[in-house]
């Protein structure tokens, strides 16, 4: 099959949409289909048999200079302007305008794919293409009502009012979601979520989970570092739960030598940063961003106990490659994190969200107990082996595309 795999950003280390557009994409050219990843910035780091095609976007939120107001050169049309006065407005953009500049680009290459899917846009461009008869599906690894819902909880004042303008976009993304005849996920809890939170026929979800190349993620060959805990935030926001880590990890220093290795982008002067300062713990907590994945796997390795704190998850692929290190963790019960892992505590300490006094012992009860460590972190690695590898992710999504193709072929047979 041609496949057209759309991504509106794929920053390639951090963030779970970069790492679904590298691994699928490889995953099925190795089964002998062609890709070509259409992205908006940033751009992904892909497999060499891997087409990439640049959506450029006027890309405002690039770091060091986030919300940045582009060079009148730098306007090219009309979409270029709505990116721009809905920025001004306090929307985010991407989702729409990548899809219109999309949409646009493969109206004029229909004839070149077999499937189009598209990967968490849900932008209003994709139903231009579904009316022009094109196979079409899309992901929803899961849906972003569930970061908006958290982030007004926490916000105050006129914070609260911009919260709500920024996430206008979720729906448009429900809206689209309706009008889409299949939908992919990656968990259960994603799926039932994406179905009460955007009306979506529960019958029109394939649940197809991420995977993890288990041969770069892999246990240790060296001893792990006394004490370390690392934790994968792909985000600087509420629902990641870095607030009750580092106030958990503030009480376990008090009693015991640990650090904290936090793997995410901060945002200048923004929450994690500023709890650091309040709580005195800038001494035993160290963050890193950009690492490739040998590095993370590096990482994910030497520790004694990784944690996700998150107050929900639709997947959590750095759960996945914790497990394939063979590190033990302690994750939230929250969100498809249960169900990831598995219930039964083999791999995973479960602990109430945003529970920080509940968090700090199931660290230490961890940190004390080096057997303890070494059976959850075996049985990580099998659970891992059993359940989750790109290559089955690559042939079900294959499955997916296949009848997505006929079910369009259906469709305008009819329509004749």
């Amino acid at each position: 099959m041609r496949v057209a795999l759309l991504s509106y950003r794929s920053e390639p280390h951090c963030g779970g949409q970069g790492v679904y557009v590298r691994h699928l994409s490889r995953g099925l050219v190795e089964l002998g289909h062609e890709v070509e990843v259409f992205s908006g910035q940033p751009y992904p780091v892909l497999d060499e048999r891997v087409r990439l095609t640049p959506v450029p976007s006027l890309d405002l939120y690039r770091q060091p200079d986030p919300f940045r107001t582009p060079r009148p050169s730098e306007l090219r049309g009309a979409t270029d302007l709505l990116e721009l006065a809905t920025m001004w407005t306090a929307g985010f953009p991407e989702p729409l305008t990548f899809s219109l500049r999309a949409a646009k680009l493969l109206r004029a290459r229909a004839a070149e794919f077999d499937v189009v899917h598209d990967n968490q846009s849900l932008g209003y461009g994709l139903l231009s293409l579904r009316r022009a008869g094109v196979p079409l599906l899309a992901t929803v690894h899961h849906p972003i009502t569930r970061d908006r819902v958290t982030d007004l909880a926490a916000a105050t004042g006129w914070r609260r009012l911009t919260l709500r303008r920024w996430y206008g976009f979720v729906r448009m993304q429900a809206r689209v979601a309706r009008r889409l005849p299949e939908l992919l996920t990656v968990s259960g809890c994603s799926a039932d979520d994406i179905s009460a939170d955007f009306a979506v026929p529960r019958e029109q979800l394939r649940v197809v989970p991420l995977g993890v190349d288990t041969g770069v993620f892999r246990p240790p060959d060296v001893p792990r570092v006394p004490g370390r805990i690392v934790a994968i935030a792909s985000a600087d926001v509420p629902l990641k739960g870095v607030r009750h880590l580092l106030e958990a990890v503030a009480k376990l220093r008090t009693e015991r030598d640990v650090e904290l290795t936090l793997v995410t982008r901060l945002t200048p002067g923004g929450p994690t940063e500023r709890m650091i300062s309040e709580l005195a713990i800038g001494d035993v907590v160290h963050t890193v961003s950009g690492v490739s994945d040998a590095e993370l796997s590096t990482l994910l390795a030497s520790a004694e106990v990784a944690c996700v704190p998150s107050l929900y998850e639709g997947f959590s692929l750095p759960t996945v490659e914790a497990m394939a290190c063979g590190t033990p963790l302690v994750v939230s019960r929250a969100g498809a994190l249960p169900e990831v892992v598995g219930e039964d505590g083999e791999c995973a300490d479960l602990v109430p969200p945003g529970d920080t006094e509940a968090l700090a012992r199931g660290l230490a009860d961890q940190l004390d107990d080096p057997a303890r460590r070494v059976r959850m972190g075996e049985a990580g690695r099998r659970r891992v082996l059993r359940r989750y590898s790109w290559t089955s992710v690559a042939a079900a999504t294959a499955e997916c595309y296949a009848e997505t193709i006929e079910r369009t072929r259906r469709e305008r047979h009819a329509d004749r």
